[in-house]
């Protein structure tokens, strides 16, 4: 087998007595895209910067493409880094900042022109060159930024949450962006997000993070259908989360709360998790019964919370022209498609 594109081997860091990171192992293959995703303070930018060299694990290794660079600098990683806040120089032309990085490595002049106009025409600014970061939209400042470390020839490309200063719309846009141009170039890829529908949008794999591990690491609709645990069913995307009872039958109660035809691990205490669009609604006096205290209108969806006795349960129905739609305070009965449920422990 051919050496992973990186390899991150029981890998610890911390200051003193706080862990930051806590015996993470995985390995991003050659030509992946992979995000780390996790809510603030879960670890995932330390590490990304463990892989840049801005830092040292206190155990374990990191390598790329089979080669240990745990205690080698960044400037001899050959990895690039993309940072959130782009770090590009006010003073210095687009075309300056995009041939700073090989100006350090004492690349000859003429050559440094030739891979500066390459990369700004990869990213669309090739007629952008003379221009300060200042005239530039957020959108086209990323692209220098992205085009600053491609030209570099990186073995692997890091990007720490590089979309988060855009608007929605040009968010969207950025990462189909860097997404097809990752495709088009082949490189390894790490990308680090807090957003879990951007990194299902654009990865190939996720490692999602939380207190300095890893809780589930897979492709985005495994994660996303067969949650590993609470955290994992939560944090990607919403999930009804319901504690209760399991029997060996397959079926789950909680307090007026019942769903039959669930595969079942191990009978006893357990918790369901299922979808929004996973439960229909229909008129009072068909399986659960409930009472809509929330209606959302989101264009293609309405969100309804329901209460069922003690649970709260978040309802999506697929919002057409003069479909059934209910009122705040209505009786309502409620469905579960158990066969899309996941029974965690």
């Amino acid at each position: 087998m051919s050496a992973p594109g990186v390899e991150i081997d029981r890998v610890s860091f911390g200051y003193g007595s706080t862990k930051i990171l806590d015996d993470v192992s995985l390995r991003v293959e050659k030509g992946e895209f992979f995000a780390f995703l996790g809510p603030s303070g879960s670890g995932k930018t330390t590490l990304l910067r463990l892989v840049a060299g801005f830092g040292v694990p206190n155990a374990g290794a990191v390598r790329v493409n089979g080669r240990d660079v745990t205690d080698v600098p960044p400037w001899k990683r050959n990895v690039g880094m993309v940072f959130q806040s782009y770090a590009l120089w006010p003073h210095m032309t687009v075309a300056k900042n995009v041939a700073f990085g090989l100006e350090r490595r004492d690349v000859p002049k003429a050559e440094i022109g030739k891979r500066v106009a390459a990369a700004l025409d990869l990213v669309g600014l090739g007629a952008y060159g003379e221009r300060r970061p200042a005239q530039l939209s957020g959108g086209q400042q990323q692209r220098v930024a992205v085009a600053r470390t491609l030209v570099i020839e990186p073995d692997v490309l890091l990007l720490d949450e590089p979309l988060s200063n855009l608007d929605a719309k040009l968010r969207v846009e950025m990462r189909q962006e860097i997404r097809e141009l990752q495709r088009k170039l082949g490189l390894t890829t790490i990308y680090v997000t807090h957003d879990q529908e951007e990194a299902n949008a654009i990865a190939d794999r996720i490692a999602v993070l939380d207190g300095g591990r890893i809780q589930q690491l897979g492709a985005p609709m495994d994660l996303y259908d067969r949650p590993a645990n609470r955290f994992v069913a939560a944090f990607l995307g919403t999930a009804n989360l319901i504690e209760g009872d399991l029997a060996a039958d397959g079926n789950f109660r909680a307090d007026r709360f019942a769903l039959s035809g669930l595969t079942v691990p191990k009978p006893g205490k357990a918790c369901v998790s299922f979808r929004p669009h996973d439960v229909t609604l229909s008129a009072e006096g068909r399986n659960l019964a409930g009472t809509i205290q929330h209606r959302e209108f989101l264009g293609g969806n309405i969100r309804y919370v329901v209460t069922v006795g003690p649970h709260r349960v978040t309802v999506d129905t697929v919002h057409r022209r003069d479909s059934q739609v209910y009122d705040v305070g209505a009786s309502v009965g409620l469905s579960i498609d158990a066969s899309q449920a996941s029974v965690l422990y």
